[in-house]
């Protein structure tokens, strides 16, 4: 009588088991997977706040003070410190350097103060002039026309032993200025 006890029991009860039992493992699994890798960017991210937070902006050298004549105004370019390897050509910063005399310099962000466009500078008119929407800026930074709410952004600068360095690794805008 135990045999034919045996014999009604569906095959899952003695260790085998069914498709259907099989697949609802399966599912849980990926659906485990899915949530881990789902939860553990969630993690970091709630757990980066409180990492320590360091200063976005490094000194940079942009060169001997040779490649700047005074009395000009040259582009200068310099590897943000914050960058990814996949950023490319991007991670190189370009700024207009002018030399006004001695150890006085202005480093200007190539940024239009409207819109971000880079703006170009015409040693003929002494200007630097936006092409995106006319703005137009003095020589030494301050709004000459057009829709720019204000002058060119200028970085921080210090000369040491013949080198122009720069402060760098923050891009200027309105609401946090070089």
């Amino acid at each position: 009588m135990s045999e034919s006890k045996e014999a009604d029991k569906p095959e899952a009860a003695h260790g085998n088991p069914s498709r259907r039992d099989w697949l609802l493992r399966i599912g849980v699994a990926l659906n485990v997977i899915a949530g881990a890798a789902l939860a553990i960017p969630l993690v970091g991210f709630v757990f980066s706040s409180f990492a320590e937070k360091k200063d976005p902006r490094d000194w940079i050298s942009l060169g001997p003070l040779e490649h700047f004549p005074e009395k000009t105004t040259r582009i200068a370019t310099y590897r943000n410190p914050y960058t990814r390897p996949w950023d490319g050509e991007t991670a190189e910063i370009p700024c207009w350097v002018r030399h006004i005399s001695g150890d006085q310099f202005q480093v200007f962000a190539v940024n239009c103060t409207h819109l971000g466009c880079p703006v170009r500078w015409f040693q003929e008119s002494g200007l630097f002039l936006c092409p995106c929407h006319g703005g137009a800026y003095l020589e030494d930074g301050s709004r000459a026309a057009g829709p720019p709410p204000r002058g060119l952004f200028e970085y921080a600068y210090k000369v040491e032993k013949n080198i122009l360095w720069v402060k760098g690794g923050q891009m200027p805008t309105l609401s946090n200025p070089v």
